[in-house]
């Protein structure tokens, strides 16, 4: 074994750090502004101005350059700055990596079961054949083997029996469909509080994880406010809040519609979601708005559908980012119509509380 030795430089390792801690802001900027790298920059700069974060060994030039030239997360297009492919997913392991230091290690998440069967995953084991098993995970040699060790081969030709056939066991593996909604209501950014970020940040972490982990698993992500949008997963960090009622019930009908045609055994929605319901879709494609209170008719119907959801054996966890009385209230009746789990979760927690209760789903069919 060769070792080699050189001078250590504190100063670089020193710049290395604080470009990272700089470069973790800055996501954190992306995230709050939609994705627009040149408000980031701008907000970057005010911000460095007023709390001095350039005053060390890194001047914000020097950061602007190191993002675009060494980091590589931002790109030119036009003459404009914008988002690099390399800084989403920059952005991606981020939000995973943040989330999955607050989780316990007790909740697992594999995918293993502690038994073998039809799966996914063919091991190199095998054992009797049995009447359902497919034809093609028959293992040919060994069950060639079998027979000639009968002396079912003679004259030139091979007596090959039930008994002597073996196939490949298979690791049997659960499969997880689940669609994220995500409120967008103007309530998000309400108050002084961006509950926004935390839930555009949750939503990232969950992708990457099943893009990383379970790449057979199926996960939508369902944006509401006036109206139920599927958003693709790339486009994540620039999703906004806007000037919306909420319309929770559209939103559960698209979820519906999209587990629907599924068919993982495992199908289940998640909603973040902040505000009562105060929109609703008309037949003729007319959104119906009642701001105040609870209107009775937008709280019957989104009732209703969660009802359906039930008899489809689809549950829904809501994760409540207030505490406000009239929302908890219907909530309490959402959970038990459906028979699913509400979480009253803090900002700082949502991730983790929803990998928490994701993982946990992966082990067991929720139906």
């Amino acid at each position: 074994m060769e070792w080699r030795f050189e001078k250590f430089d504190a100063e670089g390792k020193e710049r290395d750090e604080v470009l990272e801690h700089l470069r973790g802001i800055f996501h954190d900027i992306l995230l709050r502004v939609g994705g627009d790298a040149e408000e980031a920059l701008r907000w970057m700069k005010i911000l460095g101005e007023r709390h001095g974060l350039f005053d060390g060994p890194v001047d914000y030039d020097a950061f602007a350059k190191w993002l675009e030239e060494d980091a590589k997360d931002l790109e030119r297009s036009g003459g404009a700055v914008k988002l690099s492919r390399r800084g989403e997913r920059a952005i991606r392991d981020e939000s995973l990596e943040q989330i999955f230091q607050g989780l316990s290690l007790d909740v697992g998440g594999q995918h293993g079961t502690p038994h073998a069967g039809v799966g996914l995953e063919r091991m190199p084991e095998t054992r009797p054949w049995t009447y359902g098993d497919q034809t093609d995970s028959i293992e040919p040699v060994r069950s060639v083997r079998n027979a000639m060790l009968r002396g079912g081969f003679e004259g030139g030709r091979l007596d090959l029996r039930e008994e002597d056939l073996e196939v490949y066991e298979s690791e049997h593996r659960s499969s997880c469909a689940t669609v994220l909604l995500v409120d967008i209501s103007h309530s998000m950014i309400l108050y002084g509080e961006d509950r926004i970020t935390p839930a555009k940040r949750t939503a990232i972490a969950l992708c990457e994880l099943i893009r990383t982990r379970f790449p057979k698993d199926y996960l939508a992500v369902v944006t509401f406010g006036d109206e139920a949008r599927e958003v693709p997963l790339d486009s994540l960090p620039y999703i906004e809040v806007g000037p919306f009622h909420t319309n929770t019930r559209g939103a559960l009908v698209m979820a519906r519609e999209l587990l629907r045609r599924r068919g993982q055994a495992n199908r289940q929605v998640f909603m973040i979601t902040d505000g009562k319901p105060s929109a609703l879709t008309e037949r003729d494609g007319r959104i119906y708005k009642n701001p105040m209170g609870l209107d009775r008719r937008v709280r019957a119907k989104t009732l209703e559908e969660a009802d359906w959801l039930r008899r489809l054996g689809i549950p829904v966890t809501t994760f409540m980012l207030t505490e406000d009385p009239v929302l908890v209230e219907f909530v309490q009746d959402f959970t038990q119509v459906n028979q699913g789990r509400a979480y009253y979760t803090g900002l700082g927690k949502l991730g983790n509380t929803l990998f928490v209760d994701y993982l946990r789903n992966r082990r067991r069919s929720v139906r």
